[in-house]
């Protein structure tokens, strides 16, 4: 992991912004972007790693990142990894069909796209789950799809 300011900083406020949260093994959800920030290699992507869930699952917005002094750069990459809930009564295909629509925007910007694709394999670790449900296998395979759009993306 790149030690500089902004990745220090970034570090506290993943770790104070998803404090008390866990992941669906009662795992601190902290190690998640932690997990990702490891395999960075600089530190735009560090520093997106460790907040690319803030904006999503807290209180946080893309403004507070601006006023903590994230740059530009680094602020585009989290908003483009940051993805709106789906309406609940649409199909689960519609639903796919967003999320895919999500992720090729992502892809278009190589900082964002290298994040989300370490978060697409971390996400489908399958050692990270108890128990494999029907549910897991379609989200293993909306990632598998999100995964090939990625890494078919050249800069």
């Amino acid at each position: 992991m790149i030690y500089t300011d902004l990745t220090r900083l970034a570090m506290k406020i993943a770790y104070e912004a998803h404090h008390g949260q866990v992941d669906r093994q009662g795992i601190p959800y902290i190690y998640h972007p932690i997990h990702l920030a490891e395999q960075m290699t600089t530190e735009d992507t560090c520093v997106v790693a460790l907040l690319h869930d803030v904006i999503e699952d807290t209180d946080i917005t893309l403004d507070d990142l601006r006023n903590y002094g994230f740059t530009e750069v680094q602020i585009e990459a989290v908003g483009l990894l940051t993805h709106d809930v789906p309406d609940p009564s649409l199909s689960y295909e519609d639903k796919e069909k967003l999320y895919l629509d999500y992720v090729t925007k992502a892809g278009q910007n190589s900082i964002a796209r290298e994040v989300k694709i370490a978060d697409l394999k971390h996400n489908s670790d399958r050692t990270r789950l108890v128990l494999d449900t029907e549910i897991d296998e379609a989200r293993y395979g909306k990632y598998k799809k999100a995964l090939e759009i990625l890494e078919s993306i050249e800069d």
